[in-house]
């Protein structure tokens, strides 16, 4: 264990690029992540938001650890990396996946005087937190709906495929808005039969491709495009769909992608790239930062909405949409009349607790009504949701 600890600190070090002293004015906090800070996605849009705690609060230095998971850092524990952290100084630990949150609230019932915060768990909402543990999770599935849309704006052969992560009830549900989106624009705005409409979700097994566990999600993207389907969406935390469609869009193929997580998600090949579902965690990061600092933090359990009529303003929300460079004028246009039908519904005070298009007649994938003609779908059915919609076509339950 002296190996590992003495080894832990010479790569959080270099990490951090700076001397492991802390001056008395500082205000030290943690970042842990689950992949690399820079794989344009997921872990990516945590680092940011880091920066932006740093860039905002004169003091603030961020600790970061990248690529804590089983693949990378099969010896290191969360606890571990903790332990450093607390070590020097961290006052706030983000822990920045699903797959930390067991461990989480196991690790700050160890740590009672550090505020934790797992973004997108539920532990305090299901009453089994610690006093000192927050969740927080942005809102995606609102600009899924979007991105959904854009997919079936742009499709010319009806097929849209989707390469998710592992499967839990956060990957199906954010899966499912980009259908109900996509099978929206696809009957209301091209006037086509959603039977016609194809939406396949692939899983590879976790969030990005560990060599030997999961699929090869730039396999999985070209087999997508091999069958036909001409919109490779992701699901998970990297943009291997991205660099597959650039590289057919240079053969003459014409094919179009769709990353998450990142506003970066884009870069690799943005010709053909349709835009991007974005979180922008700064904003609700140094809301926390600043309640740690003043000594008001207080326990919650945040599912934050866009805000719906400024998705681009950086300092204000939590989520949003970008559309890239492979969306067409044309359907750039129609697809900010759909955003227009969603703002109206979201400031409707009645669909308080509602999100657009999660309403009746709507089934899961083995037929079970989650809700009738003219019902909302409460918002924990959302959260909680067992399977697939009916429609989709894929796996609403790992086979292990």
């Amino acid at each position: 264990m002296k190996r590992l600890v003495v080894g832990l600190l010479v790569a959080v070090f270099a990490l951090l690029s700076v001397a492991p002293a802390f001056a008395q004015d500082e205000f030290v906090f943690g970042m842990v992540l689950v992949g690399p800070k820079d794989d344009r996605g997921w872990s990516q849009a945590h680092f940011e938001g880091g920066q932006y705690i740093e860039a905002s609060i004169p003091g603030a230095r961020m600790l970061v650890f990248e690529s804590l998971n089983p693949a990378d850092t099969p010896e290191t524990t969360l606890e571990d990396v903790v332990t450093l952290f607390v070590d020097e100084g961290a006052r706030l630990i983000i822990t920045t996946s699903d797959a930390f949150e067991e461990d989480t609230a196991t690790v700050a019932a160890k740590f009672p005087e550090v505020v934790f915060i797992n973004a997108s768990g539920d532990d305090v909402f299901a009453g089994t937190a610690p006093a000192n543990l927050g969740n927080v999770m942005a809102a995606s599935e609102w600009p899924r709906l979007i991105a959904g849309c854009a997919a079936a704006l742009t499709t010319q052969t009806g097929q849209l495929g989707y390469i998710g992560p592992l499967i839990n009830a956060e990957t199906r549900r954010v899966a499912a808005s980009e259908y109900l989106g996509a099978r929206y624009c696809w009957e209301n705005y091209r006037g086509n039969d959603p039977a016609d409409l194809v939406f396949q979700v692939q899983w590879i097994g976790f969030w990005f491709a560990i060599p030997g566990v999961t699929l090869d999600p730039t396999q999985e993207a070209n087999t997508f495009y091999d069958q036909g389907f001409d919109v490779v969406i992701s699901g998970i935390d990297t943009t291997e769909m991205v660099t597959v469609a650039g590289q057919r869009l240079e053969a003459g193929e014409t094919v179009w992608s769709q990353p998450y997580n990142s506003l970066t998600g884009c870069d690799t090949a943005p010709d053909n790239c349709l835009g991007m579902v974005f979180y922008n965690w700064g904003p609700e990061y140094l809301k926390i930062a600043q309640a740690v600092i003043d000594g008001t933090w207080e326990q919650d359990w945040q599912w934050v909405p866009p805000v719906f009529d400024d998705m681009m303003n950086m300092e204000l929300t939590s989520t949003g949409y970008m559309p890239g460079p492979g969306l067409s004028e044309e359907n750039r246009a129609t697809l900010e009349l759909f955003i227009a039908e969603m703002q109206a519904f979201a400031a409707d005070p009645a669909n308080a607790d509602a999100i657009f298009l999660w309403q009746g007649p709507l089934a899961l994938q083995d037929g079970t009504v989650l809700a009738e003609e003219g019902e909302n779908v409460p918002l924990m059915d959302i959260w909680y949701l067992p399977q697939l919609l009916d429609g989709m076509l894929g796996d609403s339950e790992s086979a292990q």
